[in-house]
């Protein structure tokens, strides 16, 4: 399947893409294989349009402990990951969702440690599940390191400052309770449920049309840095084009007659 190397899992559940950061023994620090799985992960939920939301997890109980930078090197890894990433010296900045969105919804499943480059990709997803003992931060400044996955940008965009420059300036680690009280994730389970909250979420995503999602989340992001008058201009013009839709035709026609719509991306 798309996007599976011996470092990331790939399963289809429903209309779920389910990509699973696999190096357990190593808490899933990042390797090269490992990001041009993710990567193309990316690219083949987008290009699929049976697939309507993506799910991010770790196997072995562990989301992602950050860059192994040895690994990234790609020593013993095979020439065909070190040619993409020569091919495509940008790949890395967009599996970990910095230099990339995907236009389906992803939600994170997170168990275990997420820190450092685990915190940076969880701040390119869009909804956010994690286990009660998951553990979170960004350690970079602990070891003389700047936290480059985006975090000095995007984190005070996503929690309040004085949270978001905590974080960042102490480099301390956050249980799972106290990153979703300052708004970091938004649902703290018992730990191992953390992935089936996160499909039971995508489920509720995926009954929705596809059109509709899609734009609504672009309309969203793009217009986070503008202007409240632009932004809301520029909700029109993505809004307006989605009630022209057959499915929002199907849509209202399903409500009128008490049934689920059926709807087929038109």
């Amino acid at each position: 399947m798309g996007g599976e190397t011996e470092h990331l899992g790939v399963e289809r559940v429903g209309a779920t893409l389910v990509l699973t950061l696999n190096r357990p023994e190593a808490k899933n620090a990042l390797s090269l294989p490992m990001l041009v799985g993710l990567y193309d992960g990316w690219l083949a939920a987008d290009a699929d349009d049976d697939i309507r939301s993506v799910v991010l997890t770790g196997a072995g109980g562990v989301f992602c402990a950050g860059m192994d930078l040895k690994a990234l090197a790609g020593k013993g890894m095979g020439d065909q990951y070190r040619d993409r990433l020569k091919a495509d010296p940008d790949l890395h900045w967009k599996a970990m969702l910095r230099h990339h969105r995907p236009r389906k919804p992803v939600i994170a499943a997170v168990e275990g440690h997420c820190v450092a480059g685990g915190t940076e990709i969880l701040q390119g997803t869009d909804i956010r599940v994690a286990g009660e003992s998951a553990t979170f931060g960004l350690y970079e400044v602990r070891r003389g390191l700047f936290p480059i996955g985006g975090s000095t940008v995007r984190l005070a965009r996503q929690i309040p400052r004085t949270h978001a420059l905590e974080m960042l300036l102490t480099g301390r680690p956050y249980p799972a309770a106290e990153a979703a009280r300052i708004g970091l994730i938004g649902h703290v389970v018992p730990d191992g449920a953390a992935l089936a909250k996160a499909l039971e979420i995508a489920e509720a995503v995926n009954a929705n049309g596809p059109l509709a999602v899609e734009a609504v989340k672009a309309s969203v992001y793009d217009t986070a840095a503008m202007t409240e008058a632009d932004g809301l201009a520029h909700e029109l013009e993505r809004g307006w084009p989605v009630f022209d839709t057959a499915d929002a035709k199907e849509g209202a026609r399903a409500f009128a007659e008490k049934r689920p719509p059926v709807f087929r991306r038109a």
